[in-house]
């Protein structure tokens, strides 16, 4: 986590007191419903953050000097906005996010939204094979430097309070950052995998690409199921492999085959291009293909990469940490299906080998997002 201080994070002392302490939380949180955003802001607004009632979702909207702004449902833990200062002139900021209304799910469940950036983590331990996932948030704390840079965190437990999980949302004038830390409080060890996936609008479906990846290995692959997100594992696998079956993908993406929107399935391929232009359907995992990391040296993933939209001329780097992987995504034809707006898919993942965390440790993971287009 030091690779975030020239990004100037502040002093990580709350992530240190959100591992080290246990939530006041009882075992189910599924059972909880969050408190009203009015006691909310009672407890835990101040300056720069601000939690509001929209929809009848509790949000927190986040503020800093410049005038950069992030909202936040606290329910789901889903960032719906990402407004950063990207010009010097007045009417200087720009929706980052690609975000659609989404009925709710039969018996009302459900993110009222899809896209955003939103946290995927799953824990697959269990013998049966039914994953336990992290999806009711509550409020642990907030905390600011000065006003320059506020942040919140969620916390949330499995049913058997086995699991402790902090998520951490933090805006700052010129990028914004979410962690999560994981503590095994249980007497065996869990296997995770987890992904941060963001919806970044574009302006220009052509002029859609990104840039950094070159030299890395790649695969097609769907993304983890998630209730937020807007390519759904069975639309990306008729996308990149051409209508095949989930299970014939992943078995060549494991056993060292994969598959590309141009080739078909193969062998693992190795990007080749100074920009991955993301027109057309995409859907794939950067990451050394899981028969390399077997071996003493291998080559992994960049740490960050850059987006490009020619339409708008604005670029965002994407920095992971603690992850293994990258997931990239486009739906090229299909993007009519999620808006007006184009968009691309993408964030840091450990998706292909699962996240080994033994009983006392804690495992983190983060994604950044951050600018200089001023």
């Amino acid at each position: 986590m030091a690779s975030l201080l020239p990004l100037r994070v502040p002093k990580p002392s709350s992530l240190t007191r959100a591992a080290a302490a246990a939530a006041s939380s009882p075992p189910s949180t599924a059972a909880l419903r969050p408190p009203p955003p009015e006691a909310l802001e009672q407890q835990f607004g101040r300056k720069g953050i601000k939690f509001a009632d929209h929809g009848g979702v509790p949000t927190v909207e986040l503020t800093v000097r410049n005038g950069s702004s992030l909202t936040l449902q606290v329910p789901d833990g889903l960032v719906t906005s990402y407004r950063p200062k990207v010009y010097w002139r007045d009417d200087s900021f720009e929706e980052v996010l690609h975000t659609v209304a989404a009925p709710p799910a039969s018996g009302g469940g459900g993110p009222a939204i899809k896209g955003g950036v939103g946290l995927v983590l799953n824990d697959i331990s269990k013998a049966d094979g039914s994953p336990w996932s992290a999806s009711c948030w509550t409020v642990k704390d907030v905390d600011s430097d000065s006003i320059d840079a506020v942040q919140v965190e969620l916390s949330c437990k499995d049913s058997a309070s086995s699991l402790e999980i902090t998520y951490v949302v933090s805006l700052y004038p010129l990028s914004m950052a979410t962690a999560v830390l994981v503590k095994n409080k249980g007497s065996e060890p869990v296997k995770l995998t987890s992904a941060m996936l963001s919806h970044l609008k574009s302006r220009s479906r052509r002029g859609s690409a990104v840039r950094g990846l070159t030299g890395c290995s790649y695969a097609a692959h769907p993304p983890p199921a998630s209730a937020f997100g807007l390519i759904s594992p069975a639309e990306a696998v008729e996308q990149e492999a051409g209508g095949g079956g989930l299970a014939e993908l992943l078995g060549s993406v494991f056993s060292g085959g994969g598959g590309d929107g141009a080739g078909g399935r193969g062998s693992w391929k190795v990007e080749d291009n100074v920009y991955t232009v993301l027109k057309g359907k995409l859907s794939r995992v950067y990451a050394a293909p899981p028969a390399e990391r077997l071996k003493r040296i291998y080559s992994t993933p960049p740490s960050k990469y850059e987006t490009i939209d020619q339409g708008s001329g604005l670029g965002f780097r994407v920095i992971r940490m603690g992850y293994e992987d990258i997931y990239l995504a486009s739906p090229g034809d299909s993007s009519h299906k999620h808006g007006e707006d184009y968009f691309i898919c993408t964030g840091p993942a450990s998706m292909l080998v699962p996240v080994l965390v033994n009983p006392g440790q804690v495992w983190k993971g983060a994604q950044v997002i951050e600018h200089d287009n001023l």
